[in-house]
């Protein structure tokens, strides 16, 4: 089969392309004929040898993401099974090639009514957004900054917070990604690349209720000061290269909760089937956008770090 091999920790151009034995499905497991490959954050994170929640060395075939049809299953797993449409992780690597294999218990049927190319758009950004709208809890007519209001995560909170009855204040880098957040619906839209982004803020709704921050440093601790007593703040993303890192002191001296999410196996497969369906009713949809071929593999993550991407990313494997 085609796979992209990671051979050494270093800039996307250590993402090339070339051949790798078929995976054979083990007990438990079955066998994805790979059609679309994800990509997050994270994995250009661990690409480069920075932090990353992955623990691996190279040489491996990276990816932790992947939407196919089930080709073979493995000893133990119901045959039916074959000619399914799914999504589903790896484990951590192996999603960019054309075949994969993973254990049976993590996959997600595709709802008929979902196109495969959004169901994996949403596997990881779509539970994700789902369980820090939960952890968060925003109420009708709460004031809610989304930072990164363009990208994969972001652009579902947008949706999930606004149908949730909150007031959406988007905050994203640039006149396009401005110009997306607004078309996603968001009340509010302020580009946090300008000076006194915060004072736009303050402008137009006052304080905030909650704040969802994906991107940390110091657009993180910026958002944090926006905030009025009884607020709520969950920091799921550091685009910046840095956590906000708000002192736990300095946040109850201001009367605001730091929340965090709890994802448990069974949180995680909840969320995920969440925005699975509400993507099949129509009531959220995935950003796409950018797609590139399995051989550009390297291309996609130089977009991604460049910040000239929106939305999710999508390796096109077949």
């Amino acid at each position: 089969m085609r796979a992209v091999w990671l051979k050494e920790f270093g800039g996307p151009e250590v993402l090339v392309a070339g051949d790798a034995p078929d995976p054979v499905p083990g007990p438990g497991q079955v066998l994805v004929e790979v059609v679309f490959a994800n990509i997050t954050f994270v994995e250009t994170q661990f690409r480069s040898g920075g932090f990353s929640p992955f623990k691996a060395e190279p040489p491996l075939i990276p990816g932790n993401g992947v939407g196919g049809v089930v080709r073979e299953v493995g000893e133990g797993v119901d045959a039916s099974l074959v000619g399914t449409r799914v999504v589903s992780a790896t484990g951590g690597s192996g999603g960019y090639a054309e075949l994969a294999a993973v254990d049976a218990e993590g996959l997600f049927p595709v709802p008929a009514e979902l196109a495969l190319d959004d169901a994996v758009a949403l596997l990881a950004d779509g539970r994700t957004a789902t369980m820090m709208l939960n952890a968060v809890g925003p109420r009708p007519g709460e004031r809610v900054l989304v930072e990164a209001a363009a990208g994969g995560v972001g652009s579902l909170l947008v949706q999930l917070a606004g149908a949730a009855g909150a007031r959406v204040v988007a905050a994203a880098g640039g006149e396009r990604k401005t110009g997306i957040a607004r078309d996603l619906g968001a009340d509010v839209v302020v580009d946090y690349t300008l000076p006194d982004w915060d004072g736009r803020v303050r402008a137009a709704v006052g304080g905030l209720d909650a704040v969802f921050d994906g991107v940390g440093g110091e657009i993180g601790r910026t958002a944090f000061e926006l905030l009025e007593p009884g607020g709520r703040m969950i920091s799921y993303g550091l685009a910046s290269g840095e956590w906000a890192g708000v002192p736990e002191e300095r946040a109850a001296g201001r009367g605001v909760a730091l929340v965090q999410a709890q994802p448990t196996p069974e949180v995680i497969r909840e969320a995920t089937q969440s925005a699975l369906g509400e993507a099949a009713a129509g009531r959220l949809r995935p950003l796409i956008g950018q797609r590139f071929p399995l051989e550009r593999a390297a291309d996609a993550h130089a977009a991604i770090e460049s910040r000239a991407s929106v939305g999710k990313t999508l390796l096109e494997v077949r």
